[in-house]
């Protein structure tokens, strides 16, 4: 409803994961990660395009095993966004799917092994021009690092990323981001903000492990929002234990309430009370059911009363107010109808994606004077 943040981010390096900017202020990409079989390319396949529905910008495949870096190419073939390789451990992995035409690879120069493979792995990412994204999480710190702290600590994630952009650094490589991802968010927090100050790499966020469907997009929002609202963040992964498209979802909803993205209906409702005029909460439930495919950026309010629906329906590009006889519909901040509540979810739909084409016609009108 308002088309600037008051977020100053933070400056940055900009790489590209595909055609994704990613940093250098760059919008913000939301990204996801399928938990399907990779070897399984059809199950994998079909969770990326649901991915790419949902608006994702970059989906990340783990890539276990030479088998998998094998259906890894094959399901690079079919997708339509960026893919991340996941690798831990064998470099030839990495070696064999930059070969096969990965957009990102996420390791920890740590665990590939000696220097003469980290080498390897990146000099096929700098011949084939894919960055890297350095992966440090709480639950799998080096040995030494857990002895040195006893515990994991920001101070421990921190050191560990610091030790694993040491390696880029010495092979002259600066095309890579950054994650120090916890589950404890005074953890991750701590960790992102210190790094933030130290490197002018793009930082990758996440609570890692966040938890289910609920608790961790509550968790998330938190700890990325701390973040976010810093200006720190260059593209976010909401860990959820749930479906992978509620990861995207979620990730947007975050973005458009810091207004750091628009996409898809930023939806404004009461929580409802005796004075609602209809039934709001079914109504919310029907509507974002039914308008989850829409992705033109749009903002509707649906308010039960005349107490504060006004208000909100005049800042809206379509806001409806509850009434009686009939419920007022305003578009573009103005009065337009009525409309009654035996069909009302149906013709509310109706106008909105009318509103939508309306939307989406100006802006191709526009590229079409631009070119």
């Amino acid at each position: 409803m308002h088309a600037t943040s008051p977020i100053t981010r933070r400056p940055s390096r900009r790489i590209h994961v595909g055609d994704v900017p990613v940093g250098g202020g760059a919008p913000i990409s939301v990204q996801s990660m399928t938990n399907t079989d990779t070897l399984d390319v059809a199950a994998t396949v079909a969770q990326i395009r649901d991915l790419e529905t949902a608006g994702a910008d970059i989906v990340r495949v783990s890539v276990p095993t030479m088998d998998a870096a094998e259906a890894f190419g094959r399901i690079k073939r079919e997708a339509n966004v960026p893919l991340v390789a996941d690798i831990h451990f064998d470099y030839r992995i990495a070696l064999r799917v930059a070969e096969l035409g990965v957009d990102c690879l996420r390791i920890n120069p740590g665990n590939i092994g000696r220097e003469d493979r980290v080498q390897a792995v990146v000099s096929a990412a700098r011949d084939n021009g894919i960055p890297i994204r350095i992966g440090v999480n709480a639950g799998s710190l080096e040995k030494d690092l857990q002895k040195k702290y006893g515990e994991p600590t920001p101070e421990a994630l921190v050191e560990s990323a610091m030790r694993h952009i040491d390696h880029l650094d010495r092979l002259d490589f600066p095309d890579f981001k950054v994650s120090v991802k916890a589950s404890d968010v005074f953890m991750a927090v701590a960790a992102y903000r210190d790094l933030a100050a130290r490197i002018e790499q793009p930082l990758h966020l996440g609570i890692t492990e966040a938890g289910g469907l609920r608790s961790g997009t509550v968790k998330s929002s938190i700890g990325l929002g701390m973040l976010l609202m810093d200006g720190i963040g260059d593209t976010i992964r909401v860990s959820l234990a749930a479906d992978p498209v509620e990861e995207i979802k979620v990730g947007f909803d975050m973005l458009k309430s810091l207004r750091l993205r628009a996409k898809g209906i930023n939806f404004v409702a009461c929580p409802s009370c005796s004075r609602q005029n209809f039934d709001v909460i079914g109504t919310m439930n029907a509507l974002e059911e039914r308008l989850d495919d829409v992705l033109t950026p749009l903002d509707v309010s649906v308010i039960g009363c005349v107490v504060n629906g006004p208000g909100e329906a005049k800042e809206s590009d379509i806001g409806l107010t509850g009434g009686s006889p009939a419920n007022l519909v305003y578009i573009d901040g103005k009065p337009a109808s009525k409309l009654r509540n035996d069909h009302l979810v149906d013709d509310l739909e109706r106008l909105i994606r009318d509103k939508v084409r309306e939307k989406e016609q100006a802006e191709q009108d526009v590229i079409a004077r631009d070119a």
